[in-house]
């Protein structure tokens, strides 16, 4: 291995470059003499900051300028959040490693002159803030007194819109605050029974060509099969009902021994209506169970609400 170089393309927000330099230091830890460098650039989910992320309609937001740099040979994996990564890649790219998961609840951030309260104890009309379709609809379902507002923008700005009371609190993945060291800020994890959480919260997806081996075999000693599985499964689900990460689709996986239960949701815009339900098997076909589930959610409705709100969240022309 030594002698051998390794190009990693990275969105360059702060919390994509922590992530990415974590990945960066464990690879170089594994391989001796490999040469890594880093490309980091602006993303359109990056640079568009004043429209909701639904209404860009675009599913690779976060991605497509990281994946056009591997197309070009001008880098060798990508390194993304992994709800952020399509479950449809480009032709010639594949998913290549998955990486131990940190814990994927939704969190609430609340300002100072909430330090007292919980989300279930928030007065009416507190203004929540949150860019994420699917924890507006969950939200919305349990707790319809509150205030829904879009915000956009990192984490770090996010939270000083909120200190500066444009928002009583926000609801932000626990994972990112944690990777950030903003930990502290995390006033409650929100109970799966609340907000389920989104397709590969909490995991990082390690991006490459197919076909290229020397570096699959070099990001795989960073590959973590529990959390693989867990969040196969939940791509699978999410493929399975065509919905992109802006629709409110919930998940949430846990092992029971040898057993694999995947639990999902499907809800419309306003929470009114929520289809939710699960499924468990076999752990070792871990996709066979997410297309189980989207199909038994279909059953139950969950298509009819998703092209309503295709529809209402479609950009124009």
């Amino acid at each position: 291995m030594a002698g051998s170089q390794l190009r990693i393309a990275s969105r360059r927000s702060q919390l994509a470059m922590v992530q990415t330099h974590w990945v960066r230091d464990e690879l170089a830890k594994a391989h001796e003499g490999l040469e890594i460098t880093i490309e980091a650039m602006a993303t359109q989910g990056d640079k568009i900051l004043d429209v909701a992320l639904a209404k860009i309609g675009d599913k690779g937001l976060f991605t497509k300028e990281l994946e056009a740099q591997m197309l070009v040979d001008r880098a060798d994996i990508a390194v993304h959040s992994l709800k952020d990564l399509p479950t449809n890649l480009p032709e010639g790219l594949m998913l290549g490693c998955i990486t131990e998961r940190e814990d994927p609840a939704d969190a609430l951030v609340v300002h100072e002159k909430h330090k007292d309260k919980t989300l279930a104890t928030l007065p009416e009309g507190a203004v929540v803030g949150t860019s994420s379709l699917r924890r507006l609809a969950q939200l919305r379902h349990h707790f319809p007194h509150l205030t829904f507002k879009d915000v956009r923008g990192n984490v770090i700005t996010r939270l000083e819109k909120l200190d500066s009371g444009e928002f009583d609190c926000l609801i932000l993945a626990a994972a990112g605050l944690g990777r950030l060291g903003l930990g502290d800020r995390i006033h409650e994890l929100i109970d799966p029974s609340i907000s389920l959480h989104a397709v590969g919260q909490g995991a990082l997806g390690i991006e490459c060509r197919e076909g290229d081996e020397a570096v699959l075999e070099q990001i795989k000693v960073l590959e973590h099969l529990p959390t693989a599985r867990r969040c196969l499964a939940e791509r699978a689900f999410l493929r399975e009902l065509e919905g992109g990460c802006q629709v409110p689709i919930g998940v949430n996986t846990r092992f029971d021994g040898d057993t694999l239960v995947l639990t999902g949701m499907v809800a419309s815009l306003d929470g009114l209506r929520l289809i939710r339900d699960e499924v468990s098997g076999d752990q070792t076909n871990p996709e066979a169970l997410g297309i189980e589930l989207a199909h038994k959610l279909k059953e139950q409705g969950a298509g009819a609400i998703l092209e309503e709100i295709f529809a209402s969240v479609r950009p124009e022309a």
